[in-house]
């Protein structure tokens, strides 16, 4: 475990669900290559906290490369519908372009 990760899940111990330290092990997890425990603390915040916009991108990319592309697809449109609510416009451009990828166009 890296010393980031470590210090993070020691701030994590205090604070377990905060959105933003959720959201940075998941980072770190996904840097190192962890797939399944980055998706793992995707979920948690969204599970917590469903408005927090930056983990839809992140959380589809990583479906997108397990090639769960369902899962993906699924991930993008609650996003999508989460940042029209926040008023996020630039959230929401990237979540349509990452769907757009994977819809039909018909």
């Amino acid at each position: 475990m890296s010393p980031r990760l470590t210090y993070l899940t020691e701030l994590l111990a205090t604070s377990p669900n905060d959105s933003f330290l959720l959201f940075a092990v998941a980072k770190e997890h996904e840097k190192s290559g962890d797939t399944a425990q980055a998706i793992l603390f995707y979920e948690k915040i969204r599970a917590a906290d469903p408005s927090y916009v930056g983990l839809y991108y992140h959380l589809g990319k990583l479906h997108e490369q397990t090639l769960d592309i369902e899962s993906a697809v699924t991930v993008y449109r609650q996003g999508i519908e989460v940042a029209r609510a926040a008023g996020d416009r630039h959230a929401e451009s990237e979540l349509r372009g990452a769907l757009l990828s994977w819809e039909d166009p018909d």
